[in-house]
């Protein structure tokens, strides 16, 4: 097997080599190689030590170098080169207290996550995997390296990273590894909402977003947040406590998420809305403000799940109201939300609809303050009292112009302004 590898991460290999050091391509970029897609990042293992490295290359960057992790630039671009390492415990759940740095590349490979990740390369070795990660590929498995216990003990949102994984890969979650799962969900509650959320968006931009059911099928949804695990879990009475099944909480077993087509673009706010539009607007918003999600992405998503039911035509009037409440590019979005979401009959009349959009945007017809024939000074002028007055007054005018786009001169909506 042979993986073209980027001549700027070769280049970081053969000077390695050149200078008495093992050196490989390991992690991500190898099984995205394998499964003919694009890597995101090379990542780059050696048994050269860090001030080893750096005595190397002449431009790095000490991106974490308590950990064995030097950045190599390579023209615009930076490589993370780390040196082979054996990691101590893990008592914060997430980074070890300690690491030893070794010669041996298998040791170095035994303390990553999954199989599938856990293998390296090189032009002049070729492929090392030495824990079985070809084979998953092949059997189209997510499996720990290892005793599943340790690897999700070492940092708990490996869990949620399974499901990650098997979502944007469209793999299967091997049993033992899907066990260990259910049985450390609890911890956690040690993953930092930001970790979380992450991970999830992710989920819900690969091919696979309806993934997302597992976190609730494996007990993870409590841990996540309150707001996100009721959202599709029924409660009968009684209260959640800490360390208790959801069964045991009073809380019924997952009751099934609205399904999340493929079709829905992979945009951030476009799919966490296909996940939450059975919520109401404001139920929605307390969800991903307890992940942390930014705010643009907050507005976004309650604007779609709000007006995902709003009469959109058959006449232009009322898709004017809806073009005037929101951004041209998110009323687009609302349009695709809708079609990839709707029965057959529903996504005729959307069709007819866009029709009617492009209709209305040809025409020039305004939709929104910016392009009323009269602004704020206009009508001060005319004489009504500056303040609130003049918002509530341009709000009715514009009202006025959406009903009838002809309305929108000068001289018409200064002789109603009252």
């Amino acid at each position: 097997m042979e993986i073209k590898i980027p001549a700027p991460a070769e280049e970081i290999l053969t000077k390695l080599n050149e200078n008495g050091y093992e050196a490989y391509v390991v992690g991500g970029c190898v099984r995205d190689m394998i499964l003919g897609r694009e890597p995101g990042d090379w990542d780059i293992t050696t048994s050269a030590l860090p001030e080893q490295v750096k005595q190397v290359f002449r431009r790095t960057v000490d991106t974490g170098i308590q950990h064995g992790t030097v950045t190599v630039m390579m023209g615009d671009g930076g490589y993370e080169v780390t040196t082979y390492r054996i990691d101590g415990e893990y008592a914060d759940g997430r980074h070890p207290d300690s690491v030893t740095f070794t010669p041996s590349l298998t040791e170095d490979l035994k303390r990553r996550d999954f199989t599938v990740n856990a293998m390296a390369y090189n032009g002049n070795t070729g492929l090392v995997d030495e824990f079985g990660g070809m084979e998953d590929l092949d059997r189209g498995i997510i499996r720990c390296v290892g005793e599943p216990m340790d690897r999700f003990s070492e940092d708990a949102l490996r869990i949620l990273r399974a499901i990650r994984f098997s979502a944007q890969l469209g793999f299967a979650i091997e049993g033992r590894t899907y066990e260990a799962i259910r049985a450390i969900a609890p911890n956690m509650v040690h993953v930092s909402k930001e970790r979380i959320q992450a991970e999830l968006t992710k989920l819900l931009l690969s091919p696979h977003p309806g993934h997302i059911s597992m976190v609730y099928e494996t007990g993870i949804s409590p841990y996540v947040s309150e707001t996100f695990h009721q959202v599709y879990c029924r409660k009968d009475g009684g209260g959640l406590e800490d360390g208790q099944k959801q069964e045991r909480a009073g809380w019924k077993p997952f009751f099934g998420i609205p399904s999340i087509p493929a079709q829905v673009p992979p945009v951030r706010h476009m799919r966490w809305a296909a996940f939450l539009r059975k919520c109401m607007p404001d139920e929605a918003v307390k969800i991903l403000k307890d992940l942390k999600l930014d705010n643009d992405t907050i507005n976004r998503v309650r604007t779609l799940i709000s007006w995902q039911d709003y009469g959109l035509g058959p006449d232009k009037y009322s898709i004017r109201i809806a073009m005037s409440r929101m951004e041209p590019d998110l009323f687009d979005d609302l349009l695709e939300f809708r079609m990839c979401l709707s029965e057959a009959g529903a996504r005729q009349d959307l069709a007819h609809t866009a029709l009617l959009v492009d209709e209305i945007r040809r025409a020039g017809d305004c939709i929104s303050l910016k392009t009323l024939a009269v602004g704020g000074n206009d009508i001060i002028k005319a004489g009504i009292r500056p303040g609130r007055e003049v918002g509530l007054t341009l709000a009715r005018l514009l009202e006025m112009v959406l009903e009838e786009p002809a309305r929108n001169t000068k001289e018409y909506l200064l002789q109603h302004l009252v």
